[in-house]
């Protein structure tokens, strides 16, 4: 059965969210309502939504600023500098992704869902497996 999959968000690795979030709202994208440190991943986090409905449901821009140098953000912007750092879909079944992807050898960061920003399961597809683009995973 081929699960339905939507394009969930885009992250941007930034320095800081206030200067990154000036030109998101300039073009009338709207911000969540709070910020949120996702400790175990070292980040603080920052939505915006590309349409007027409700933010949880629309494509989105995730503005995102390390809590430390030596987090994968902080690691990525020492690298790379400000830019996308990662795109995500959302799937009907993360497990049953993993699966799939695992059985046609794709290479997974998580093999088990984890939890990521807004509480929402997540799973991290290797850049070797998708020509060199990080690809998050959620479940909706």
């Amino acid at each position: 059965m081929r699960q339905k999959i939507f394009l969930d968000h885009i992250g941007i690795a930034t320095n800081n969210l206030d200067n990154g979030s000036i030109f998101w709202k300039l073009i009338g994208l709207i911000q969540g309502d709070e910020d949120e440190v996702v400790d175990d991943q070292g980040v603080k986090t920052r939505f915006f939504s590309t349409d007027s409905s409700p933010i949880k449901n629309s494509t989105k821009i995730e503005l995102l600023e390390p809590t430390a140098e030596n987090t994968p953000i902080g690691k990525f912007l020492a690298k790379r500098g400000p830019g996308v750092q990662q795109i995500c879909f959302r799937v009907e079944d993360l497990l049953g992704m993993i699966s799939l992807l695992k059985e046609n050898n794709i290479t997974m960061i998580d093999g088990i869902p984890r939890i990521g920003a807004g509480g929402k399961q997540i799973a991290f597809v290797h850049p070797k497996s998708t020509g060199g683009v990080l690809v998050e995973l959620t479940q909706y």
